[in-house]
């Protein structure tokens, strides 16, 4: 895949969004109602553990039989007229959009949401031919206008409040803007129908793919994806290799699961299924179209018995909305097109776990809200410790990392060190506790102590307060355990003389 990263570390990138009062409330803000949103809808839904059940088979099957599926689905839309290409990464994709963009002749292209095209960066690689590529999405619009990239797989946007994007959308107009979503939203619809009726190309991503009829299926909210679709007379369709299912039967489960996991809808807006270009009885659709399937490191994860569920993933955003993690630092924090839980893990997997993406999948606490989130219930919290488990085996921690589990391991493997560890942990922290808490900002408290305060060490430790309970204990009902004597006595002379065999309670 060989992705750019962002500059630094994840770490570092981590204390600018801390320190970004606008991103951290507008994040806070959004993913909690989306959260809300989605716990409503599900519980409202009712059965939905069986229906997350019946997700994770289905994409469990199609991704275990993946050629098949990618073949039926080839030959089916080959059959209704797309012009099907395969791209190995992302500079075959690019190539193979500069082509088809060269042929037309095309100095516009309008684009619907995907985040297969944040992968290959075509924007950047379009304008270098000469073709202005317009995000037609009011949030990809807005992050276009700022020059980012996608902070959430659903909300790129999320980050920015209204007075942010009413600067970005006053310095496009050239006249001041008021910070009303009417208003603002008024000026992109009017810009953008021009754009719709200009561009020589459309461009899309891929929700889903069915096997069964060589169709293409949409989900959206604002009917861009639609205008996308329709009006240009060329349709090129970027689609992730793993974006199949087997047949319309199978759309029903993911149309309940997608938009519930997303933005807690019962069904998105819009949803559109795209069967080849247009028919000569058709009204309107695109004359010519292209599904260009990426693999992009995906295959790398065919046959992997620890990371081949990566695959399920239908990009709902739902782990990005759970995860404390996400919740405090954004997404772009994580360095790449994919963020949160899914981004820790996709992002590594795709780029064969390279050492510069090994941080990101130290940006968890490991809770397990992702997996809880996941209406395919992929277990991206034991993935992450894939990945670390991975990067140790192969010696890329550093040095003090080393040093300090080689110590923990000295220690924490004999009981005589651990006890003479607290009783010197005991003595030294009489220095730093104030009020119950070491606020000090040192060594390894330093990255702790700086947001919150360490817990001073217990008076006695567990073990040394069990043996005074049972202490307590043994004296405090000498009446009940004369009783029980009594009653154990009485027992066992009943059966030395074979009479009453059978007690109760």
């Amino acid at each position: 895949m060989s992705e750019h990263k962002s500059s630094g570390s994840v770490k570092d990138r981590s204390k600018i969004a801390l320190n970004n009062d606008f991103l951290r409330n507008a994040v806070k803000f959004t993913t909690e109602r989306l959260k809300n949103g989605k716990l409503a809808a599900t519980a409202e839904h009712g059965n939905w553990e069986e229906w997350r059940e019946r997700g994770r088979e289905i994409r469990l099957h199609t991704i275990a039989h993946l050629d098949y599926y990618l073949g039926k689905f080839v030959e089916n839309a080959r059959a209704q007229g797309v012009h099907v290409h395969f791209a190995a990464d992302a500079a075959d994709a690019v190539r193979l959009t500069m082509q088809i963009a060269e042929h037309k002749k095309a100095k516009s292209a309008v684009k619907s949401k995907s985040m297969v095209s944040e992968e290959l960066h075509i924007n950047r690689a379009l304008e270098q031919i000469g073709v202005e590529a317009i995000e037609t999405d009011l949030g990809e619009y807005i992050i276009q206008l700022a020059g980012e990239t996608p902070s959430h797989i659903i909300i790129p946007a999320i980050h920015k409040n209204r007075y942010q994007i009413a600067d970005l959308l006053s310095e496009d107009a050239g006249e001041k803007l008021e910070p009303d979503t009417g208003i603002l939203a008024g000026y992109v619809r009017r810009k953008l129908r021009e754009k719709f009726l200009e561009a020589d190309i459309g461009m899309t991503g891929c929700n889903f793919a069915i096997a069964e009829t060589g169709s293409m299926v949409l989900f959206e909210n604002e009917g861009n994806a639609r205008m996308v679709s329709t009006i240009p007379k060329t349709q090129i369709t970027y689609m992730g290799m793993e974006r199949i299912i087997p047949t319309l039967d199978d759309l029903e489960v993911m149309a309940t699961l997608l938009p519930r996991s997303a933005t807690g809808q019962k069904l998105t807006v819009y949803m559109s299924v795209i069967s080849g270009p247009q028919r000569q009885q058709d009204g309107d659709g695109p004359e010519e179209m292209h599904i260009i399937i990426l693999d992009n490191g995906r295959s790398l994860q065919l046959g992997d018995p620890q990371f081949q569920e990566l695959l399920n993933c239908i990009r709902c955003g739902a782990c990005l909305n759970a995860c404390p993690v996400y919740r405090h630092i954004g997404g772009h924090a994580y360095g790449g097109v994919y963020s949160g839980p899914i981004g820790a893990v996709l992002t590594p997997a795709l780029n064969k776990n390279v050492d510069q993406w090994d941080d990101i999948a130290n940006a968890s606490s490991l809770c397990g809200a992702c997996y809880e989130a996941c209406p395919v219930k992929i277990p991206l919290h034991d993935m992450l410790v894939y990945l670390r488990q991975r990067k140790v085996e192969r010696g890329s921690t550093d040095f003090a990392e080393k040093m300090g589990m080689k110590g923990f391991n000295f220690l924490m493997s004999d009981a005589k060190r651990v006890k003479a560890l607290i009783k010197l942990g005991r003595i030294g922290q009489k220095l730093l506790v104030r009020d119950g808490h070491i606020k000090a900002r040192i060594g390894p408290l330093k990255g702790w102590n700086s947001y919150r305060y360490a817990p001073s060490m217990a008076k006695k430790t567990f073990r040394e307060s069990w043996k005074d309970i049972e202490q307590e204990l043994e004296g405090t009902f000498p009446e009940l355990d004369a009783v029980m004597k009594a009653r154990m006595e009485k027992l066992v002379a009943d059966r030395r003389t074979g009479g009453g065999g059978h007690h109760h309670g």
